[in-house]
């Protein structure tokens, strides 16, 4: 049994429940109102699995392992076995969040970060990359600095979940059943880790009304530190292209709209990860993406940050286009899209400003 902490409990709740189904305890970070919540009343992640026709709605306090919660203030990282960072760039830097931070970089223990947006420290190990000019993507990359890079992996966040409409905080829905792919870290018993815990979340069940069914979303580990980078040629074709100098589309109007186009971005983001150092297993084929992107009816959750005022989102879009410039490359798509995501925050920031006076 390990102890696992997770930052954020609403996209960390989803694999809490998968680790606590094979026995594992964990800790998940959230607000003081939160955490009470789930102390009070456990979590419920609502899964489709097929060949049901409703969603199977996992209770945690029925799970063999446990849930717990707890304040940034009170989460002390001291004695977990990993941490799960579970939550987008720019929500690291949070009162609170920013100290659990240091405290977490202070005992050193290993940590996956579920993100769209690598952290600079697992940018690190990738050969050739000038990490430092990429400060200006991150909101706050000096709360980075003291994590060890061997110490950081990445898992793509592929699995699309979503709290539903008038549900309380401790409810998530999933919607896209996929799995978290994750790179390695340097250290053999890091991944050894990470190995167990995959077995363990492959061989868990879960029983309703006297059926034994195996649950969807698996942790999958490999040896290529690019198999999450495969999430970047999604995000430019489709999370991106959300947004819009009106009201964002959803993803699947944003790929298939123009699917000529779509194909050309996401294969010039494909050729970009291919120069890291990305082998072609490690990405996926577009048409393998389309099919999936279809199905997402919904704009991005980017997309829907912006239009709410957001002044920070996770900028993997500027991102891409940084690197490639280091490498003498452009595109004029994805220019275009860094251009429209800078112009609303530039807006958001000015509104946020107006109304701060």
């Amino acid at each position: 049994m390990s102890s696992i902490l997770i930052l954020g409990a609403s996209y960390g709740s989803l694999l809490a429940t998968r680790l606590s189904m094979a026995g594992h305890q964990t800790c998940l970070v959230c607000t003081p109102s939160t955490a009470e919540l789930i102390h009070r009343e456990g979590t419920r992640v609502r899964f489709p699995v097929e060949g049901r026709e409703t969603l199977v709605e996992v209770d945690s306090r029925k799970l063999p392992g446990s849930i717990t919660a707890a304040a940034p203030d009170d989460a002390q990282p001291a004695g977990f076995d990993l941490a799960i960072l579970a939550m987008q760039e720019p929500q690291y830097r949070a009162e609170g969040v920013r100290q659990l931070m240091q405290r977490l970089a202070r005992v050193g223990i290993p940590c996956l970060a579920v993100m769209n947006m690598p952290p600079p420290p697992f940018l690190r190990r990738i050969p050739g990359l000038q990490v430092d000019a990429l400060a200006p993507c991150f909101t706050d990359v000096q709360l980075w600095d003291r994590f060890e890079p061997g110490r950081i992996a990445l898992a793509s966040p592929d699995p699309q979940a979503f709290r539903p409409v008038g549900e309380p905080k401790n409810v998530l829905q999933v919607g896209l059943p996929t799995n978290f792919k994750c790179a390695p870290f340097e250290s053999d018993a890091h991944n050894a880790l990470l190995r167990r815990l995959s077995a363990d979340i492959e061989s868990a069940r879960y029983e309703v009304d006297g059926t034994s069914l195996q649950l969807p979303i698996k942790l999958r580990t490999h040896d290529s530190l690019f198999v999450p980078l495969a999430k970047w040629p999604m995000l430019l074709t489709g999370n991106y292209r959300c947004i819009t100098e009106g009201d964002p589309v959803p993803i699947a109007n944003a790929v298939h709209d123009d699917l000529e186009r779509s194909r050309a971005i996401y294969g010039w983001v494909g050729d970009l990860c291919r120069a890291l150092g990305a082998q072609p297993e490690d990405l996926v084929p577009f048409d393998r993406y389309a099919a999936a992107a279809a199905s997402l009816k919904k704009p991005s959750s980017a997309a829907r940050s912006l239009a709410a005022g957001a002044e920070h989102i996770e900028r993997v879009d500027l991102l891409v286009q940084s690197i490639a410039a280091q490498r003498g490359l452009s595109h004029p798509d994805v220019d275009a899209i860094v251009g429209r995501v800078n112009e609303a925050l530039r807006r958001n920031r000015a509104a946020g400003v107006r109304l701060a006076a």
